[in-house]
């Protein structure tokens, strides 16, 4: 269970240090969804308005990085992501304070009214610039399951979220929809997050050639290169398999062989 500390067990440091910047604090919430974070709260204050503040312990070194990583796309990612405000590192933590979307987790699963705004938001992530700063290659993530000529093939430039799941995109309360938790941005062909979004509507429910319409609605993936696109689906079962096992892997990597065989886009390779 992911560790979460509320605003008075934080050390006193600290929330000085947050109230230098945002002002004082009257009033905080726990937000019990994700993964990465031991401090997730909705802070309310009487200057900056409402916030969300995300932190970890700088002792955590994987995490630390997460959130670094976060900071650093965050103004590519303007209307995409909430804005930071503020950046604060005091008494062995590191935290952001984003602008508060007021809303809801995505729904990707059958009758979802959701759809429109997740094109939306998909299509302004496909013209996001191209970051001036070092980031991995889509392919570094699956070091150890590539065969020769497969980093290549996965090569590319457009910064990239790569976790799309139903955690990481809000509703706000007038539809629109944002990415959130930027902590695994990596760089590679600009089609892959659209095909993670439609592997993810199959995963809750919706039906392949569903999943596909909605894919073929993006001008990227129907451009992306068929070499690219079929080695992204067999490096992603390979991957998938040596972390869940072959059983477990089945079901998510069915979702990617689905989306390859609906698109209509024949195999390269025997």
């Amino acid at each position: 269970m992911t560790e979460r500390v509320e605003w008075d067990e934080l050390p006193a440091e600290l929330r000085d240090a947050v109230e230098a910047r945002t002002g004082p604090v009257i009033g905080t919430e726990t937000v019990t969804s994700g993964f990465n974070c031991s401090v997730a709260l909705k802070v309310r204050t009487r200057e900056d308005g409402t916030l969300f503040l995300k932190g970890v312990r700088t002792s955590d070194t994987a995490a630390v990085a997460g959130l670094r990583a976060e900071e650093q796309v965050n103004s590519l990612v303007s209307g995409i992501s909430p804005r930071i405000r503020h950046s604060v590192e005091a008494a062995g933590w590191r935290c952001l304070a984003f602008a508060h979307v007021e809303g809801r987790h995505v729904d990707y699963g059958p009758g979802t009214g959701d759809l429109g705004a997740l094109a939306r938001t998909a299509r302004r992530m496909h013209q996001v610039r191209t970051p001036t700063f070092a980031l991995p290659q889509l392919a570094d993530g699956f070091a150890g399951h590539l065969r020769p000529g497969e980093a290549d093939a996965l090569h590319g430039t457009h910064l990239l979220h790569t976790d799309t799941n139903p955690h990481n995109v809000l509703i706000d309360t007038s539809g629109g929809a944002y990415v959130v938790d930027w902590a695994m941005p990596a760089l590679g062909p600009v089609w892959v997050d659209a095909v993670y979004l439609a592997v993810w509507l199959m995963a809750c429910g919706q039906p392949p050639e569903g999943a596909v319409a909605w894919l073929n609605g993006f001008p990227v993936w129907r451009r992306a290169d068929r070499r690219a696109v079929e080695t992204f689906v067999d490096v992603t079962c390979r991957h998938w398999t040596d972390r869940a096992g072959e059983k477990d892997a089945e079901p998510r990597n069915a979702d990617f062989r689905r989306l390859l065989d609906a698109s209509g886009r024949p195999r390269t390779g025997p």
